[in-house]
């Protein structure tokens, strides 16, 4: 039977999502728990996209097939007690057998947030701890050249090579609230994202609110499809794959 479970996870432990020899990630555990969930019978789970070693998820999806047929409630309850407590299974349901929780991904969203003010040990490892002031309104104006359908190669992983960099960003926000206005908020939502995209046009944007470089900068660094033109890598712990759509 095929199930589709939604999850959040705490990413600050792992080396990532995705599996790795000799190194401990999220898709490990997954796979640790369900198979004892399955008469110890190997079982691969298939992620909407895997994040990266620091990142964080709070909606993330995936699929898996087991040979024993359990109700999902009962399969969370199980996930739940045989996964580490960095990991939570927030829902499982049955899908059909022709679904795939990566290939049939209409739009995902991911939030970068950055701290301002004072460093802040406790949230050290989920907000990238800029402690310095940054001119959001500059930072605003840029995200809005970064919206629509664009070859985002300058934006991709330098040492990745792919066919095709175009992607479509759907929407991008940037959130700041008069209870903590030292805190700000990055969202975007896309149908696709390249790897290192998000955290590369943080770290892009962030040059921008620095003063480093001017919003409309960022139509020559998508215009020129090099890497080398925009900004430094943000760092991951200030990243959330915050949700996955499939409609």
């Amino acid at each position: 039977m095929k199930y589709l479970i939604t999850f959040s996870y705490d990413g600050s432990g792992y080396n990532g999502y995705q599996k790795q020899p000799k190194k401990k990630t999220i898709q490990g555990e997954l796979e640790k728990a369900l198979k004892k969930i399955n008469k110890d019978s190997k079982v691969s789970v298939h992620a909407s996209g895997r994040t990266d070693a620091g990142v964080h998820a709070n909606n993330q999806k995936a699929h898996f097939t087991l040979d024993v047929n359990i109700k999902p409630e009962s399969l969370q309850k199980a996930l739940n007690s045989l996964t580490p407590s960095d990991i939570y299974i927030k829902r499982v349901e049955s899908v059909d057998d022709k679904f795939h929780a990566r290939f049939d991904v209409k739009a995902k969203e991911y939030v970068y947030k950055i701290n301002m003010g004072e460093y802040d040990p406790i949230e050290r490892n989920y907000v990238y701890q800029y402690n310095k002031k940054l001119d959001v309104v500059e930072m605003e104006r840029a995200l809005k050249y970064l919206e629509g359908e664009h070859d985002f190669k300058s934006f991709s992983k330098a040492t990745e090579e792919k066919e095709d960099y175009v992607r479509k960003i759907v929407q991008t926000n940037l959130i700041r609230t008069l209870k903590n206005v030292n805190k700000i908020e990055i969202v975007f939502l896309g149908t696709g994202f390249l790897r290192y995209q998000v955290r590369n046009m943080v770290g892009t944007l962030i040059e921008i609110g620095e003063g480093k470089r001017k919003s409309e900068d960022i139509i020559d660094i998508l215009n020129a499809k090099d890497r080398r033109k925009a900004g430094k890598t943000a760092n991951p712990e200030g990243l959330y794959l915050n949700d996955v759509f499939y409609n």
